[in-house]
């Protein structure tokens, strides 16, 4: 019996310690993550100057001597490093219910389903990352390519950002936010399988978060997506939209100033101005 005592006392106290690891981890990949962002970013801030008065990143061209394939290897590190440090302090809430859940199932070691659902949900951000790319570098070349092209670049990029605010009003953002920020959606996990239930559910949240962040994404991409300052502003938007009590207001606000913004550029943008 006192066996039986110890060797559940001692279970007791592993199971105890496992959200202070796991969040041990989390905390370890932001800081990695971060430090590769701002690597990438100086590695990749040189620009050129195009017709219309802009600069176009070098990261949508490839290298002397580098393969398509290297190119965009490299673009998807960076966009890898770049999400996890934007997405996971306001995706942590999530990964930590999926980790309680799972323990009050009786799973012995929840942080690996944690890991996996991490992992799902990140899944769905690279894939959007490969999407970017490829569009980014046909962008590119059509703005080499053609001097009109070039020359509407500015005044697409305030159309950009003015679509994005407008996408912070519609019911379809509010409601991938709602699912972003439910409490309740982990409570349908089971113990069967729980690797794969990690992987599934990861992807259903990424796949809420990619709706519901797509408008601050539009705009990072719109404004630079090298530019540390929008990054860090588009990031504790996001946060702050996930994790407020009320983030009704300033969602709208964020698209207020979004239109505003892009108006602005747009008209800046147009030819003769």
């Amino acid at each position: 019996m006192a066996d039986q005592l110890q060797h559940k006392n001692s279970t007791d106290g592993d199971e105890a310690t496992l959200p202070a690891e796991f969040i041990a981890v989390c905390v370890l990949a932001f800081v990695a993550s971060v430090s590769a962002t701002v690597y990438f970013c100086r590695s990749m801030c040189c620009e050129m100057e195009m017709p219309g008065g802009w600069t176009m990143s070098m990261m949508w061209m490839r290298m002397h001597g580098q393969t398509w394939f290297g190119s965009a290897t490299s673009f998807l590190l960076m966009w890898l490093a770049m999400m996890v440090a934007m997405m996971l302090p306001s995706a942590l809430p999530m990964l930590l219910r999926v980790r309680n859940s799972l323990a009050q199932n009786g799973n012995r070691n929840p942080g690996a389903p944690a890991i996996s659902a991490a992992s799902g949900y990140f899944f769905v951000w690279l894939v959007a990352g490969a999407a970017v790319y490829v569009f980014g570098v046909a962008f590119a070349s059509a703005a080499m390519r053609f001097e009109w092209v070039s020359r509407m670049t500015p005044a697409l990029s305030g159309g950009a950002l003015v679509a994005a605010g407008a996408m912070q009003f519609t019911d379809w953002k509010m409601s991938a936010l709602r699912r972003c920020r439910d409490p309740l959606c982990c409570a349908a996990l089971g113990n069967c399988a729980p690797l794969t239930t990690g992987w599934d559910h990861g992807l259903k949240q990424g796949v809420s978060c990619f709706v519901c962040c797509a408008a601050p994404m539009l705009v990072l991409l719109a404004l630079g997506t090298m530019n540390l300052l929008v990054m860090i502003l588009v990031a504790a938007t996001i946060a702050m939209e996930k994790l407020m009590p009320r983030p009704e207001p300033l969602v709208r606000l964020f698209g207020i100033a979004a239109i505003v913004i892009g108006l602005a550029v747009t008209i800046h943008g147009l030819p003769g101005h």
